[in-house]
């Protein structure tokens, strides 16, 4: 089946587990809102909150609400479309490790498969901490809701998908032996693993950039390029989150599923077809090329950081370990920056950098792929010229575009030649607002379309590579930890790690001299 995104969904009903959860509120609660407000979401689909706050529907329905007026994107929200959604929103209460809870919502289910013709088609959303979701698993195969299906019926009846929010494991060995339980339970193309930032319109804009225009393809190599890299950088610092990052790390976070899935979408190869394991299969090759970074070259290749204490934009900001949650003494990273290499026939040779960060000066998610310059025989030698590469930078956030950097004479009697930017905003060429990555990513839950969702090799593969620098970093603590100031492009260590290749100020930043 392709993946190209028709709108194929079917009517199904919805079960999101940690209902009452911020993810819910936030991003799930109007992704659907929004579905239905654009008029692609199946008109019998139902969705089921399930917690084990205490709520009936109705409490249920105004607290999601309250959550779209506030989150969703399209304002002012229509109450009609929300009437119309409302009515087919229902709250299961149930505790995770009771048996009881279950049994309820399978005859709930049941209950309104028959009432509302959503032909037995269920999706199982566990927006649940990592620890209870084989228990929840379990629990639903013994109540009789989960079962292992290939494919649904002839008449796309009877589906059923389950949707992971990340974290997927924290090592290489965790990893495997959370898809083994799932394995044992599901169906491949049952299991739906969420990166949201495969849902955003500029990712999905990558392989259309590269395959859909013959002017990147042939340049698009080793022979061509510089240097590859990926930056997600934020403004903010762990927030309320700090209980949880603090047994995680920017490395797992970020740099694990979001990062490593950004870069091999501009490195893959190109892909058979559009259906999703022929594209996924391109990106698993990229992570089985990827060098693993060990020992000595850890040391050499990766640079690690934790925020301090300052001031940022005139107001006040607690270092890392002062964060609630944190550990006092905690020697978990919050910045993290490394050079590798893919050795593949296409990249060989070509140093691919990768860099995640808080309370870093600038929020901003981009891939960045520098070329390699001309021979300097004809405008090297200008007096005052500084001839920079071209550079094509895709932007994540917050302003999504593509932008090219060249060199351009300044108009005039003399020859006097400038780096400039020919930019292209998604803001400007499509005014319509561009639909949440959670919108796209549950319509395409809901279609079957797997292409934007890691597969269980690429989980590995990417847990196999992050995993060989966690176990180093286990070796040999950081000495000098918290070692970057906030608002900076953090620990200075790094600014003499990428003036090797003299491309510092184009990766993280240029870095403030105080």
């Amino acid at each position: 089946m392709s993946d190209t995104g028709t709108h194929d969904a079917q009517s199904c009903i919805v079960v999101i587990f940690g209902a009452s959860g911020d993810l819910t509120r936030r991003k799930l609660a109007p992704a659907l809102y929004n579905l239905a407000r654009e008029r692609l979401l199946p008109d019998r689909t139902v969705l089921i909150g399930y917690g084990r706050t205490e709520m009936t529907d109705q409490q249920f329905r105004s607290r999601l609400h309250q959550a779209v007026a506030e989150f969703s994107h399209t304002q002012p929200l229509d109450e009609a479309v929300w009437d119309s959604l409302a009515g087919r929103v229902f709250y299961q209460r149930g505790a995770y490790d009771e048996a009881a809870g279950y049994r309820g919502l399978q005859r709930r289910l049941r209950e309104l498969d028959g009432q509302l013709g959503t032909g037995g088609n269920r999706i199982f959303y566990m927006s649940i901490p990592p620890s209870v979701v084989l228990p929840v698993l379990h629990s639903l195969r013994d109540a009789g809701a989960l079962t292992r299906r290939r494919r649904c019926d002839e008449a796309g009846q009877g589906c059923l998908r389950v949707v992971f929010e990340k974290p997927f494991g924290r090592d290489l060995e965790s990893a495997r032996r959370l898809n083994a339980e799932i394995d044992g339970l599901l169906e491949e193309c049952q299991v739906f693993r969420m990166d949201h930032y495969l849902g955003k319109e500029t990712v999905q804009n990558i392989s259309v950039l590269r395959f859909a225009n013959s002017i990147f393809e042939h340049v698009w190599r080793s022979e061509s390029v510089r240097y590859v890299r990926v930056t997600v950088a934020e403004t903010i610092g762990v927030e309320d989150r700090g209980g949880y990052f603090d047994q995680t790390g920017i490395l797992r976070d970020i740099l694990q599923n979001h990062v490593l899935q950004l870069l091999t979408l501009v490195t893959m190869e190109p892909p058979a077809s559009l259906d999703a394991d022929a594209i996924r299969d391109e990106k698993a090759k990229v992570l089985r090329c990827l060098r693993r970074l060990e020992g000595e070259e850890v040391r050499r290749s990766v640079v690690r950081g934790q925020y301090d204490g300052g001031v940022v934009d005139g107001r006040e900001v607690p270092a890392y370990r002062d964060e609630p949650g944190v550990e006092p003494d905690s020697l978990t990273e919050t910045f993290v920056a490394l050079r590798t290499y893919i050795d593949n026939w296409r990249w060989a040779g070509v140093p691919i950098y990768l860099c995640a960060g808080k309370r870093l000066a600038e929020r901003l998610t981009e891939v960045a792929v520098e070329f390699k310059g001309v021979p300097r025989v004809l405008f090297g030698a200008m007096e005052g010229v500084e001839l920079r590469a071209n550079r094509l930078v895709l932007r994540i956030q917050p302003d999504e575009g593509v932008s090219l950097r060249f060199v351009s004479k300044v108009p005039g009697l003399k020859m006097e030649l400038r780096n400039v930017e020919m930019d292209f905003p998604y803001g400007s060429a499509f005014p319509a607002a561009s639909p949440e990555a959670y919108e796209r990513l549950l319509l395409d839950v809901m279609a079957g379309r797997s292409a934007l969702f890691a597969r269980r090799d690429e989980v590995e593969l990417a847990w196999e590579f992050a995993t060989t620098i966690l176990e180093q970093w286990e070796k040999e603590p950081p000495p000098d930890f918290p070692n970057y100031k906030p608002g900076t492009w953090g620990p200075i260590s790094s600014e003499a790690f990428f003036a090797e290749d003299t491309v510092y100020d184009s990766v993280v930043g240029p870095h403030p001299t105080a």
